[in-house]
């Protein structure tokens, strides 16, 4: 019984809910054993809190037998990423200077879960600060693929992503700078969505125009678009946020796609290394796309200007979130932080207003490329999961990478734009390991980026394959 529920999609369980035909305290226990089965050998939740929990199943259960409205996620357990505040539970962010940290408010994604019905049972996993996409730290450790134990996660949402995978959640949270969705959801063969700036609005971001982007993730594109559904939506301390998604759009998934025209590009036209088991797999998606009535093409728009945009505002904001701690705790940074910072504190007011104007440039030449094409088709990561004790990816194809994140310019590149974009599984490596298919969409088309991934999904059978930690 627990085992059958962990696998039941987030949409079904909260119809079971609704009806129901389990109580949210009977799907609270089923993944707490799943939890108590699975998470020793993985390390995805890091903080967990089963009396908060019950309590809050409890008022569900309560309040569907009195007949009262109970939110679109009645009781789906859901962790939340250690990056989030959360009222009253520890939050580390990963770092040592915060491992004994419990803030007095909950983030806004955080309060809108809650309020929507969601049953927050811990926290998930992710590297100091969220810098790179290796989930690891001084505070837990490591969190380890469930599809071979030996590589990583990806990150940095990398404990939630390994959450959905064990079945731990059914729906999790994560943030995404330059891939942090996308990453740790392609190496763990589930879903993660960076939608358009302000579509999931944030109060607490370190800049006007932040191009951080809190976000669903989930086993399911549908689960993905119920998550987006209660998270999504204005709020006035948000200069960004966009008008709320029509009510039930959901329904709008189901689209037909013939004579819909779509890029594909598995090495972004040879503009960036990208490993060959990766390409193999993009370009196989082609052919699915075709079948379903799509127009394809490969081609690429000309991404010059990105890799300078993302990482001058990426430096620009760890050096203001970062200054004054580093200049206090510099022995409690890793070195890869200490470098970024010094980089941003390098900048100059011109440095900015150049990014900005290149920003702009790089927006209207994607822009026009996009007018023609309703979707682009890229790689998630250039490269498969890597091996845990690696840090970082220093080469690609005999192309050495400069920085610490030049290995995710295939996702970073997309921030860049502003653009929608998301992960969705696309296959698997000929020794396992998942790879994700990336679907970038128009400005502001996030229900568009969430049909075609749909449909991608529908097609292939790649997120019904459990990891090898459950199959033991």
């Amino acid at each position: 019984m627990n085992t059958e529920l962990c696998l039941r999609p987030a949409t079904e369980l909260v119809h079971l809910i609704r009806s129901r035909e389990v109580s949210a305290v009977e799907v609270l226990e089923a993944h707490l054993a799943q939890i108590e089965a699975v998470n020793a050998s993985v390390n995805a939740i890091v903080t967990l809190v089963p009396e908060h929990a019950f309590r809050l199943a409890r008022a569900i259960d309560a309040r569907l037998a009195a007949g009262q409205s109970v939110g679109p996620l009645a009781g789906l357990p859901v962790a939340h990423k250690d990056l989030v505040d959360t009222r009253g539970i520890r939050t580390t962010y990963g770092s040592r200077l915060y491992q004994h940290h419990v803030p007095d408010s909950d983030a806004l994604i955080v309060r809108r879960l809650v309020d929507a019905g969601a049953v927050t049972l811990g926290k998930t996993n992710t590297p100091e600060w969220g810098a790179g996409s290796q989930t690891f730290n001084d505070v837990f450790g490591a969190t380890l693929n469930p599809y071979d134990l030996t590589r990583t996660c990806g990150g940095s949402s990398g404990g939630a992503g390994v959450a959905l995978a064990c079945r731990m959640v059914p729906i999790a949270d994560g943030s995404d700078l330059g891939g942090s969705l996308r990453n740790p959801a392609n190496y763990c063969n589930v879903v993660g969505f960076r939608t358009s700036a302000g579509r999931v609005p944030a109060h607490n971001n370190n800049g006007f125009f932040s191009p951080l982007i809190a976000g669903p993730m989930a086993r399911t594109v549908a689960d993905c678009a119920l998550m987006l559904s209660a998270i999504s939506g204005p709020d006035p301390r948000d200069p960004l946020s966009l008008p709320p998604l029509r009510p039930g759009f959901e329904a709008a998934l189901g689209r037909d796609f013939t004579g819909v025209r779509v890029a594909v590009s598995p090495d972004f036209a040879g503009q960036i290394p990208v490993a060959a088991a990766t390409r193999a797999i993009v370009e196989a998606t082609a052919s699915t796309l075709s079948g379903i009535g799509c127009e394809v093409d490969i081609a690429c728009p000309d991404f010059a200007g990105a890799d300078a945009v993302f990482k001058t505002l990426r430096a620009w904001s760890m050096a203001n979130q970062h200054r004054d701690r580093i200049a206090q705790h510099p022995d409690m940074y890793k070195d890869t932080i200490l470098w970024n910072v010094r980089q941003g504190l390098d900048l100059t007011a011109a440095d900015i207003y150049r990014t900005e104007v290149t920003r702009t440039t790089l927006f209207r030449r994607i822009q026009e490329f996009m007018s023609e094409y309703e979707y682009l088709i890229l790689p998630v990561s250039q490269v498969p999961p890597f091996d845990i004790n690696q840090e970082y990816v220093t080469s690609i194809e005999d192309v050495p990478m400069d920085t610490y994140i030049d290995w995710m310019k295939s996702c970073y590149f997309i921030s860049a734009t502003g653009l929608p974009a998301i992960s969705v599984p696309g296959g698997f490596t000929t020794d396992g390991l998942p790879v994700g298919v990336q679907i970038v969409g128009r400005h502001q088309q996030d229900v568009s980026v969430l049909a075609l991934a749909q449909a991608l999904e529908t097609e292939t059978p790649h997120w019904r394959v459990l990891p090898d930690v459950l199959r033991r």
